[in-house]
């Protein structure tokens, strides 16, 4: 599981390996026993977040304005294309 600073906690994280699930949360600065953390999976994730909070700037998509799923999946094929196309034709 991927996550943020907030949900470092020995609780959560001693519930999510008894669960057989590999926390991956970097440590609070005021932690007493520092724990390992991966950072370049923690750094994916970030990435992956920031992409998806570019899509969420469509307000189609933000709302759900479509009612069938397959209408919505079009739409959010469209945005993510429309995202894409400027880097691609730029490296042209």
């Amino acid at each position: 599981m991927l996550a943020d600073k907030g949900y470092d906690g020995d609780t959560i994280r001693e519930a999510l390996l008894r669960r057989g699930i590999l926390p991956v949360i970097p440590p609070k600065l005021n932690r007493r026993a520092p724990v390992k953390c991966d950072y370049r999976a923690h750094k994916d994730r970030n990435r992956i977040e920031r992409r998806l909070n570019r899509l969420k700037q469509f307000r189609r998509i933000a709302t759900r304005y479509d009612k069938t799923a397959r209408s919505f999946l079009g739409v959010r094929c469209l945005a993510a294309a429309r995202l894409w196309l400027p880097s691609f034709v730029n490296a042209a």
